[in-house]
Parts: structure tokens; C-alpha cells; sequence
């Protein structure tokens, strides 16, 4: 029925597919699926989008320059994640804005299990994916950790459940929350798309902010902005805080390796973590706490827990163990994009020797990660990219450079920096703290680069 509904709310709208990446093609591939002679346009802004090979007289292409221009002409506009109208000169009527994400959950809401925050997103989704599936078959992992919603919708029937990773960008025109949600941390991040930290945070908000009554949201309560954000929009929502602190209610908090469930002060549930070493760092214990709430709510008993936990392990670039080289231990933590991940790498991995910092500058205050930088003194330090430069002259102007250091965007040279200065038994870190789009395509591409220089330059 969700499906047939969602059919009906586009079959007789006038559509622009805005982004033809791997989210707009999706759209497109779902509408034909569909509806094959239906009218559609395709705005893209890249100019040499290749359309030679495509096949379909009922698509009209706007390339290029002027690609987002006359948007309020659609019913409908399915904008891809990351196409900003920050830039717009003109008001785009919101009611016409939507996209996968947001149609997605406004018809199946009650089936999603939807994870944000600026970091560990991808590993909490995955982890709860993990430990559903042991209990449940009808599991499915989508959103911004990959595969589109559009791309499993035909697949789902009333009981499945859809565990989504949702970035501020997929979130930021939605209408409507996942009936259970996730809500991780909040840090300064795509200042560039959004303009301001206040409409990055106001996007991620949305993750709840149409809650019900029955609905669960599971939050940090040590978050700096979290926890103000939801007494601001007051949620009739059940809820459960984690973190290091006590609160009244339902709260989950970590302590020497045990997580302990809580209800107005007595213990209900613990989760002996000691010997558990698949997710190291703080920070995982965060996100390990997230993961054992929300399927603590979806029923899934303590035992599958505990044996889903052990057998899950961490994802590529999020402080993967490269190898040992010529006694030399290589960590990628191609992920981080901000200072705060890359300060918690550091600590999860205790004596760092040589660390790898910077890329794509998007005006983020570093002050923070020169101020560890300071109390840390890691002797060895690669600086790379616009990024890199301007958090080496802080370093140079606060009197915290390391022992030695390198400023280049050549991987290779900064692969061989960390061969000679790190001694034996040393750790060496690809943590960048930076954006990777100033010379790699993704921070995916960018671990990949790191991890083959390193294995291949011995």
C-alpha cells in the first residue's frame, strides 16, 4: 500500500530530476520502472554529462550553466544531496522541493531506523544492520551509506526494516522523521552548503522533529548542542539518552568497558564490553551505545547483542589497521573531515608517531586541533592541501610545530616522510581532519591512494 501511494503522489506531477549522479539516475530508473512514457526532465550542471547513448524520447536535458534556473515551473523538483540553493538568486517554492529521502519517509517512516551525525554515522547504521539481521530477515541497509531508497522499495513488504544513514544534505528539505531515530553528535561540518553552522544543525534536526507519540529517539547527551536542540523542539517521542552522565528516564551510559541501561536511576540491562576490540576508541563506545538502544527497542534480546558485537567489524577507512610495514604500524582514517575525529583516532590509538593532516579547506575552526596538537606534541606531522597550510601556519604562529614536518600535496612524498621519520614499533595515522574533493574524488579514493602507496613503497 506504502508503495502504491508513493506511485500516486508522482504519477501526474510535472518532475525535474536535479543531479544526475547515482541518486538521480536512481529516480530516473524508478519512475520509468513505472511509468515509461511519462515526461521527465533531467537538470544537470555539469555540461559534459554524457546523454549520447540515452535512449528515451519522453527525457529532455538542461546541462550546464543555467541547470537550476525556472524551478518553480515542476510540481515536483527531486533534488540529489548535494546540490545547494544557497546560491540561488531566486526563492524556490519549498512545497515544490523533495527527493528520495523525503518520500521515502513519508510513506515507509514506520519501518526506518535513521542514523546522523557529523561523525560515525556509517559505522552505527552498519552495526545496528549487523545486529538486526542476526534476529530478522527482511533487514535492508540504504541511504547515504550507498544504495538508494528508491533502489530496494519494490523489495520491502510491512515488516521489513530499513536502517538509513542520513547526511544533513538528504535531511535538509525532509518533511517527515523516521519513527525511530538516531542522533549521534554535532560538529562543524559543510559550512560551505549550508553557510552556517545554525542550518547545518537545523538540518540534522529534522531526523525527529515531526516525531509522534510511539516514535523513539535515541540521542547523545554529552553532545555541546544536542541536548538544548531537543528541549527546544520538544519531541512527543519516547526517548533514550546515552553518554557519560546521568538523566531521569531511560539513559544508557558506558563506564570501564560496561555499558548500563538505566530507568530513573536503576540498572536494567548490561553489556560487558572489556575484551571487545573490533571498534577501538571512545568514540565507538558512543555509537556501540546508539546501536544496543535502538535494538534493545526493536526487541532484539541481550544475548544476540552480545554475539552480533563480536562478530562485527569496523569499516574501511574509519581508523582501519593498513598493515605492519617494515615495523611500522599504518592506520587509514581517511574518513575524518573534521578536527574532533581526528583528535578521537589519535586517542583510540595512543602514540601516534606521525600523523596525516589536511585537504579541501572549507573555512572549519581548526583552533581546537591546534590546541591537542600542542598537548599531544606528535613529533612528525604531514601537512597536505589548502587545509594542511593554513592549520601549519597556526601551528607555526602558536608555537606548536612538531619535530619535523613536510607541507606537500604529493601522497607519495608524504608516504616516504612517514617511512623515514617514524622509528620502529611507531604508528603512523592518515587522519586528515579535512574535506579530500581539493584532490581526491571522495575520502574513499583518498584511503585507497594512502593504503597502496603504503604497501607498494618498501
Amino acid at each position: 500500500m506504502a508503495l502504491e501511494n508513493l506511485l500516486q503522489r508522482i504519477e501526474n506531477k510535472k518532475i525535474v530530476i536535479l543531479g544526475f549522479g547515482k541518486e538521480g539516475v536512481s529516480t530516473y530508473r524508478f519512475i520509468r520502472r513505472h511509468f515509461p512514457k511519462k515526461r521527465l526532465v533531467i537538470a544537470d550542471g555539469n555540461e559534459n554529462l554524457k546523454t549520447d547513448e540515452f535512449d528515451d524520447k519522453y527525457v529532455k536535458f538542461i546541462k550546464g550553466k543555467g541547470y537550476d534556473r525556472n524551478l518553480n515551473e515542476y510540481d515536483l523538483i527531486f533534488k540529489s544531496p548535494g546540490i545547494s540553493f544557497n546560491r540561488l538568486d531566486y526563492y524556490v517554492e519549498n512545497e515544490r522541493i523533495s527527493s528520495q529521502t523525503n518520500l521515502f519517509l513519508e510513506y515507509f517512516h514506520e519501518q526506518v531506523v535513521g542514523v546522523t551525525g557529523t561523525k560515525g554515522k556509517s559505522t552505527t547504521a552498519s552495526l545496528i544492520y549487523h545486529i538486526l539481521k542476526q534476529s530478522r530477515e527482511e533487514v535492508f541497509l540504504a541511504g547515504n551509506i550507498g544504495t538508494p531508497f528508491f533502489d530496494i522499495v519494490e523489495q520491502l513488504t510491512p515488516t521489513s526494516i530499513v536502517v538509513a544513514e542520513l547526511s544533513a544534505h538528504q535531511l535538509e528539505f525532509t518533511q517527515h522523521s523516521p519513527d525511530n531515530a538516531v542522533l549521534l553528535n554535532i560538529y562543524q561540518e559543510h559550512l560551505d552548503h549550508f553557510n552556517s553552522f545554525n542550518n547545518y544543525q537545523v538540518a540534522k534536526m529534522n531526523i525527529f522533529k515531526y516525531h509522534g507519540k510511539g516514535c523513539f529517539l535515541v540521542y547523545n547527551g554529552d553532545d555541546e548542542y544536542i541536548p538544548g536542540w531537543v528541549r527546544g523542539y520538544k519531541p512527543e517521542s519516547d526517548t533514550c539518552i546515552f553518554g557519560t552522565q546521568i538523566h531521569p528516564g531511560l539513559h544508557v551510559r558506558c563506564h570501564n568497558h560496561r555499558v548500563r541501561f538505566f530507568n530513573d536511576g536503576e540498572i536494567i540491562d548490561e553489556y560487558d564490553l572489556i575484551d571487545y576490540k573490533n571498534l577501538p576508541g571512545t568514540h565507538n563506545y558512543y555509537n556501540i551505545m546508539a546501536a544496543i538502544a535502538v535494538c534493545r527497542r526493536l526487541g532484539v534480546p541481550h544475548d544476540n547483542i552480545m554475539s552480533a558485537l563480536q562478530t562485527f567489524k569496523g569499516l574501511p577507512h574509519r581508523i582501519e589497521f593498513v598493515g605492519r610495514f617494515h615495523d611500522i604500524e599504518f592506520y587509514n582514517d581517511s574518513i575524518s573531515t573534521i578536527p574532533e575525529s581526528a583528535i578521537a583516532a589519535v586517542r583510540a590509538l595512543r602514540g601516534v608517531e606521525t600523523l596525516i593532516l589536511g585537504g579541501y579547506d572549507r573555512g572549519i575552526d581548526y583552533q581546537i586541533l591546534i590546541d591537542f596538537l600542542k598537548e599531544e606534541r606528535i613529533p612528525n606531522i604531514a601537512f597536505t592541501g589548502p587545509a594542511g597550510h593554513r592549520m601549519l601556519e597556526m601551528c607555526r604562529e602558536q608555537n606548536a610545530l612538531p619535530d619535523h614536518y613536510v607541507e606537500t600535496d604529493d601522497y607519495t612524498e608524504i608516504v616516504r616522510f612517514a617511512f623515514a621519520q617514524t622509528p620502529p614499533n611507531g604508528t603512523v595515522l592518515l587522519s586528515p581532519a579535512a574535506a579530500s574533493y581539493n584532490q581526491f574524488k571522495n575520502f574513499e579514493e583518498r584511503g585507497n591512494c594512502f593504503k597502496k602507496l603504503v604497501a607498494d613503497t618498501q
